[in-house]
């Protein structure tokens, strides 16, 4: 059966209802959800060019877009459902053919409640100024993260929150802020012309989708050095990762001077996995969460010293909040959250993990 525009959201509203986090839509094969981390073949006939094509011209809303598809190579944009979810796509060209992945976003802004977050991020979502990374795989939840963290801010605190990404995911309703939601290519041509505009648009709170190069970075630690919390994503493991990636951005002669105005200005990284949890019907947020202190600002200043962060991070576990991946999967298991599979297969030292749950993990700053 040839797909149609009822059909076709029936697909997502069906999705929708089963917390799927993304669909797969490809030439010649079925629908496939991806259901908590896993591809699962949804029972539709095998899909066609056309079927795609109707898909496009009821998503894409430019119709220079929409006359290039026998040519275009990608696309990237989002839509909505109403009453349902927001959908950001990706449209690709593979062997010749075309296929779509469709990312759902809830219409409901997510609580740091919700998702079950650690107390400590509300605080990181309060500093006054500084850099705070998110980072994490693709498909990490790191939206959700700095979507309730937004949400948090938004009320309890009186300021401007200016966002440049690319599409806009969660569209936040003003509360106590105010909230200036920017989309790259619709609202302003790239991410560096929005940023180098953005500390002209009196905000008091700066999200960036991506640090994806040198020039986003600069400027980004520039906002946080003039008073601005700055919040931003990177495709990166942990803290240590975070940094190296950084810094690596910029040409060996600049390196020194950016390692400093990160060390001085990185606030906090939160970086993430998701776990499936134990009652089968979602997953989990595990996060090892790093707080910059006089001891890490010296590690990342010395690149002998760099790996001593991790210490500090298990060291300020009950000082500060920061806890390392395995810290926080040894109380996912305990609370009952993830069984012990789940937990010893993503742990990052497997022994350190059963060490924790035989002799506890408390450790204090010293």
């Amino acid at each position: 059966m040839a797909l149609t525009k009822e059909s076709f959201v029936n697909l997502i509203k069906s999705a929708a209802a089963s917390n799927v986090s993304d669909i797969h839509l490809r030439t010649d094969e079925k629908p496939s959800f991806r259901l908590r981390g896993d591809l699962v073949q949804v029972k539709h006939d095998p899909l066609t060019n056309d079927d795609i094509k109707l898909a496009c011209s009821l998503m894409i809303k430019d119709q220079d877009v929409l006359k290039k598809l026998e040519t275009i190579k990608e696309h990237d944009g989002s839509f909505s459902v109403p009453k349902v979810c927001r959908v950001r796509y990706n449209l690709m060209r593979y062997q010749g053919k075309l296929g779509l992945i469709l990312r759902l976003i809830s219409d409901k802004i997510p609580t740091t409640e919700d998702l079950k977050l650690p107390a400590v991020i509300n605080k990181i979502a309060g500093a006054n100024a500084g850099l705070v990374l998110v980072t994490g795989a693709t498909g990490s939840g790191k939206s959700s993260t700095l979507a309730a963290m937004i949400n948090y801010i938004n009320k309890t605190s009186a300021v401007h929150i200016l966002t440049l990404e690319d599409p806009v995911e969660y569209v936040h309703t003003p509360i106590k802020a105010r909230i200036t939601q920017r989309e790259i290519g619709q609202d302003t041509s790239d991410f560096n012309s929005a940023l180098r505009s953005a500390l002209r648009q009196d905000p008091d709170i700066i999200l960036i989708g991506e640090m994806r190069d040198a020039e986003t970075i600069s400027i980004a630690l520039k906002a946080a050095e003039t008073g601005h919390l700055v919040f931003g994503t990177v495709h990166t493991t942990d803290a240590l990762s975070t940094i190296g990636r950084l810094i690596s951005m910029f040409p060996p002669e600049e390196q020194g001077v950016v390692r400093t105005r990160i060390a001085d200005n990185l606030h906090a990284t939160i970086s993430q996995r998701l776990l499936k949890t134990v009652d089968g019907k979602g997953r989990a947020a595990a996060q090892e969460i790093m707080i910059n202190n006089p001891g890490i600002r010296e590690s990342i200043l010395d690149p002998h010293r760099t790996k001593e962060i991790y210490t500090y991070i298990e060291k300020g576990k009950n000082a500060s909040g920061a806890q390392s991946f395995d810290q926080h999967i040894t109380k996912l298991y305990k609370d009952g959250i993830i069984s012990m599979e789940e937990a010893k297969g993503n742990a990052t030292k497997p022994e350190d993990f059963e060490r924790n749950l035989m002799f506890g993990d408390d450790q204090s700053d010293d």
